[in-house]
């Protein structure tokens, strides 16, 4: 079989722990004997970010600006626990997907893979429900202060114009906490962009939520901000295809989304779209089995899986045991990827081979062969429990049969 030609590359960055070792699996099974791979490599894992000062983050986030279209695997952002088993670590380094976010100013779209045989926890829920996930500020760019007696706290804001504004956050009567956090008119509006695009690209109704009852200046801005956009720029192609736009406070969409079919796209804040991507995706089957895009407002994505670097099964496997890992969420975000980059050179035979990896991996899962941590969670079948090797074979004797079709 004559392997599949590439024009652009991709962005192609490496991680760490067990996914880095999926990672290599899932390219010498299922992507270079098929693929004459194009890609750009930059190596996120943690030691080598260490090595470079976290410069290889940047570039990577950088030249995927520059290329469209990126892949990445699973990285280690490091805490206490982790200075003390890298030693070698110069300081607690950011998390690289924060970066890349940053970098593209994009917005992280979540939707779990469903299969058949693994039913949602919650039984009314029939199609995907894609959480959207602003990427930036929040909590996630907050300052904080611990007090170590009492006093009064202050808001202020300095203007370019020299104008300064100042607000009574709290009378201290005792220790405590402070936390001040901010975000971007620019970087809302990215966000709001991001989201009506990729509703109109998907055919799905949008809904966003916050809480602007109580935050009525944050979280106002949000919702002002998205319907401003939505009534101006947005709306007309919406009624077109017969979709929504749709606004409700958090507390009331998490009621709605419980009693919905599913099937639509919710936009949430940083650390909402954070939380309720994992309850998602827990409630469907398994993080494992959710896939992760960043699309920025000029068209640039980033594929990755939305789980972590699978620690326990990486010491596992350093000491020489057989591990039953879940690569699915990995799995489609290199087909994903393939597929875009296909899309956007136009080569119909690049996307195919993107739909036919996923189309391999479902029928393998759907026929009963999958990873342990799928096993408990089937119903209807007898599912056979095989470790991360054996499945990737599986898939790729799918993979071989569909392509030669």
């Amino acid at each position: 079989m004559d392997k599949i030609k590439m024009n652009t590359p991709l962005v192609e960055m490496d991680g760490d722990e067990m996914t880095r070792i999926l990672w290599k699996m899932i390219k010498d099974k299922l992507i270079l004997p098929f693929v004459d791979l194009k890609a750009e490599y930059y190596d996120l894992g943690l030691i080598n970010r260490n090595d470079t000062n976290d410069q290889v983050t940047v570039d990577a986030a950088n030249r995927i600006n520059e290329l469209g279209v990126g892949v990445k695997c699973a990285t280690i952002t490091p805490n206490a626990a982790r200075m003390v088993e890298y030693p070698q670590l110069k300081e607690m380094w950011k998390s690289p997907n924060g970066t890349i976010r940053s970098i593209l100013d994009g917005t992280v779209f979540r939707a779990p893979i469903i299969i058949d045989c693994i039913k949602p926890v919650v039984k009314n829920w029939e199609a995907p429900i894609t959480i959207a996930r602003h990427a930036y500020g929040d909590v996630y760019k907050a300052s904080e202060i611990r007090t170590e007696e009492a006093g009064t706290a202050y808001l202020t804001f300095k203007g370019a114009s020299g104008k300064e504004t100042t607000v009574e956050v709290a009378k201290m009567n005792c220790p405590g906490v402070l936390q001040g956090m901010h975000n971007k008119d620019t970087s809302i509006t990215s966000f709001a962009h991001a989201c009506f695009k990729y509703a109109i690209a998907t055919k799905q109704d949008l809904w966003f939520s916050t809480k602007e009852t109580i935050s009525k200046k944050y979280d106002g801005r949000f919702k002002q901000i998205f319907e401003d956009l939505f009534e101006t720029q947005y709306k007309q192609e919406f009624d077109k295809l017969g979709i929504t736009y749709f606004y409700t406070l958090i507390d009331d969409a998490v009621a709605r989304v419980i009693r919905s079919k599913g099937g639509y796209i919710w936009a949430c804040k940083n650390y909402d779209g954070d939380v309720m991507s994992d309850m998602v995706s827990t409630a469907f089957g398994s993080l494992a089995m959710m896939t992760s895009v960043l699309v920025s407002p000029t068209g640039k994505f980033e594929y990755e899986a939305a789980h972590g670097t699978v620690t326990r099964h990486y010491y596992k496997y350093l000491k020489g045991e057989e591990t039953s890992t879940n690569p699915v969420a990995t799995i489609f975000a290199w087909s994903g990827a393939f597929k875009k980059r296909g899309e956007l050179d136009n080569l119909p035979e690049l996307v195919k081979y993107g739909e036919c990896v996923e189309k391999a991996t479902l029928c393998t899962l759907e026929e009963g062969i999958m990873t342990k941590d799928l096993v408990g969670l089937a119903e209807g079948i007898s599912p056979i429990s095989v470790n991360t090797e054996e499945f990737l074979t599986q898939i790729q004797t799918r993979l071989e049969k569909l392509l030669k079709n």
